[in-house]
C-alpha cells in the first residue's frame, strides 16, 4: 500500500458565492446539478457558453454559509465577471477568497484508490476536504483558511517531484487541466469527458449550453475525444496528430512521456498516429465509454 503524498496547488483558488438566492442562482448556470451539493457532498461542474463550449470548471463546496467554487486561478477574474454578469436582481454575493483559503491535494501515485464516494466531503476545523469528484484516484482535495504559521514540504525539489507525480497521475487517468486541456470558448465538454467525471447531470433542469449538449449526448453527435497517449521523445503542446497524410488531433498536456490528446474517434482504431515525427499509442482509460 504506498503512501499518500500531499502538496500545494498553489494554481488553484477560491470564489464563493453566498445569498438567499445562491442556489438558485447557480442551478441556472451550471452544468450540475446544486441540490447535490452539502457539507458531506461535493460536486464537479462548468460554466459554458450558450453554444455550449467550455468556459469555467469547478469544484462546488459547501462551507458554513459559503457556496466554495475552487477553480483556476488565472480565471478567476472573468469567471467573476460572468457569473456577474447573468446575476441581475439575484441576492446573491460573489467574492474572490483567494487570499483566504489555500488549497492542496493528496494522493497515492500509484493510482490506488481511496475507499468512499466520488465528492464525499468532510468538515474540518479550518475548512473542508473532499474526495475528488472526478476520479477517486486523484485523491483528496483540502480548503483551508490561511495559517501564516503552516505550511507544505518546503524542498523545492521534491516539491517539484510531486507536482509531477501528480501530473503525470492525472494524465494516465485521462483527466484533463482546466485551461491546458479545456480551451475557453473552443472545448466541448463530452469531448473532454465532462459526463464520465461526473460533471454533467442530464437530468437536472436548464443551464446555460444545455440544449447544444443535451443534443450531443442524444444524438450521439461526439466525433472526438481526449485520450491519454503514450510516446517515446519529446512532444509539446499544440503538436498536430496525423493519420497518414492527415490532421487527425491535436497535443494537450504531456509529461514524461505521456499526454492527453484531442483525437477524432475514427483515427484511434484505425490508424498509426504520429505527432512531430513521433509514434503516439492512445490508451482507452478504464471510465471511458467510447
Amino acid at each position: 500500500m504506498s503512501t499518500k503524498i500531499q502538496i500545494p496547488l498553489n494554481k488553484r483558488g477560491i470564489v464563493s458565492v453566498s445569498g438567499e438566492d445562491t442556489r438558485e442562482f447557480l442551478q441556472g448556470l451550471i452544468t450540475n446539478d446544486i441540490e447535490k451539493v452539502s457539507e458531506t457532498q461535493t460536486i464537479y461542474a462548468a460554466l459554458l457558453t450558450p453554444q455550449g463550449k467550455l468556459l469555467h470548471d469547478f469544484f462546488i463546496v459547501k462551507y458554513k454559509n459559503l457556496f466554495l467554487l475552487e477553480c483556476e486561478n488565472a480565471g478567476i477574474p472573468n469567471l467573476i465577471s460572468r457569473l456577474s454578469t447573468y446575476r441581475l436582481r439575484a441576492k446573491v454575493n460573489i467574492t474572490d477568497e483567494t487570499n483566504k483559503f489555500a488549497v492542496s491535494a493528496s494522493f497515492k501515485p500509484d493510482g490506488e484508490e481511496l475507499s468512499g464516494i466520488v465528492g464525499l466531503t468532510a468538515i474540518l476545523s479550518d475548512g473542508v476536504c473532499f474526495i475528488d469528484p472526478r476520479h477517486k484516484a486523484l485523491g483528496e482535495r483540502t480548503i483551508r483558511l490561511i495559517d501564516g504559521n503552516k505550511s507544505l514540504e518546503a524542498d523545492v525539489t521534491v516539491l517539484n517531484k510531486n507536482l509531477e507525480a501528480y501530473e503525470t497521475l492525472r494524465i494516465m487517468l485521462g483527466v484533463p487541466d482546466s485551461f491546458i486541456d479545456l480551451v475557453p470558448e473552443k472545448s466541448m465538454p463530452l469531448e473532454v469527458g465532462f459526463d464520465e467525471l461526473n460533471g454533467v447531470d442530464f437530468e437536472k433542469g436548464c443551464y446555460v449550453g444545455q440544449e447544444v449538449t443535451a443534443r450531443m449526448k442524444h444524438r450521439n453527435l461526439v466525433k472526438r475525444r481526449l485520450f491519454p497517449i503514450e510516446f517515446d521523445g519529446a512532444l509539446s503542446p499544440g503538436a498536430v496528430v496525423k493519420g497518414g497524410e492527415i490532421d487527425v488531433g491535436t497535443i494537450y498536456s504531456v509529461m514524461s512521456g505521456r499526454g492527453l490528446a484531442l483525437l477524432r474517434l475514427e483515427a484511434v482504431t484505425k490508424d498509426r498516429l504520429w505527432a512531430d515525427g513521433i509514434q503516439i499509442k492512445p490508451r482507452k482509460p478504464g471510465w471511458m465509454t467510447v
